[in-house]
């Protein structure tokens, strides 16, 4: 595991000027269709939050479309301050007991394969929340035949909580480790811990090796490709199965971390197969991969 904190040789990419002005392959058609407006009017229905929506993702119209969403629990405001999400930061209310009745509803509604549970980050909660998303797993399962993946964050290093989400036998656990250790906390903030984000997989994979586990990496903020490469191996060596790597997005101009460099196209292709070649069972690798893009096909690529 390499962190090294000193000077960084032969970045991934060079900042330059036109940092802020979105390349050609970064512009995006609206999908047509009332799909995507179905979808959001279930949400609202049922009173529940979209990462799509909090965090501002690129692809939300394309999401909805497809009648797919990643629901976030736990209300929709974080305790933490990381330079690179939109979620509104702050002091979050008490957990929805109803919320996994509703997550269950909109998976059967929606008439979902695959479901995607996220949360914003409790560190008010003795638990972090861990006993929410065991609900919500629960409650999918008996409303729907759908697989569940969980989107989590660190748990502010209690092994525990992660057991008692691993305990509920998720089909994918995710946790994402977000950039390279120097980057840490300029990108997560203070409370933020490399060592302990490898740790959440070498204690999915001890508790339930039958579980897929995955991590993701927003690029552009500044990583050298060395890095880069050196966080990949960190992930193998503790166990990760899939991967994804996208491009970072600037939310909010006005308070967020700004892009390095919009890495092209090509640049992914090559990184989705240098990933490959090192180990990584599926890898999805693109300007607008997310941790939950197409979350189905890399859980079950076989299937329709």
């Amino acid at each position: 595991m390499n962190q090294d904190t000193g000077p960084v040789e032969r970045p991934i990419h060079a900042p330059h000027d036109s940092a802020r002005r979105l390349p050609r392959w970064l512009k995006r058609e609206v999908p047509k269709g009332n799909c995507g407006h179905f979808t959001a009017q279930l949400v609202n229905d049922l009173s529940l939050q979209t990462v799509c929506d909090h965090a501002r993702c690129p692809n939300r119209m394309e999401c909805y479309s497809h009648k797919t969403a990643t629901f976030m629990i736990l209300g929709n405001v974080c305790t933490r301050s990381c330079g690179f999400c939109a979620v509104e930061r702050g002091t979050p209310g008490p957990p929805d007991p109803d919320e996994p009745r509703r997550i269950g509803e909109a998976t059967r509604r929606l008439g979902l394969k695959h479901v995607v549970i996220t949360s914003v980050t409790r560190d008010d909660l003795p638990d972090g929340g861990a006993d929410h998303f065991r609900r919500c797993i629960d409650a999918v399962r008996q409303a729907s035949g759908a697989s569940v993946e969980v989107l989590t964050p660190d748990f502010l290093r209690n092994s525990l909580a992660i057991e008692r989400v691993v305990a509920a036998r998720p089909d994918v656990f995710n946790h994402n480790v977000e950039t390279v250790p120097r980057l840490y906390r300029k990108v997560r903030g203070p409370l933020a811990d490399y060592t302990w984000t490898l740790e959440v997989f070498h204690l999915v994979r001890r508790r339930d090796p039958s579980i897929k586990t995955k991590s993701g990496l927003m690029l552009g903020l500044g990583e050298s490709r060395e890095e880069l490469l050196d966080v990949l191996a960190d992930l193998l060596d503790r166990g990760c199965d899939f991967l994804t790597l996208g491009q970072y997005l600037q939310p909010d101009q006005g308070r967020l971390l700004p892009v390095t460099r919009y890495l092209e196209p090509e640049e992914f292709v090559e990184l989705g197969e240098a990933a490959r070649a090192m180990g990584f069972q599926r890898v999805a690798s693109g300007p607008f991969v997310r941790s939950s893009y197409h979350a189905h096909e890399m859980a079950h690529p076989n299937h329709d």
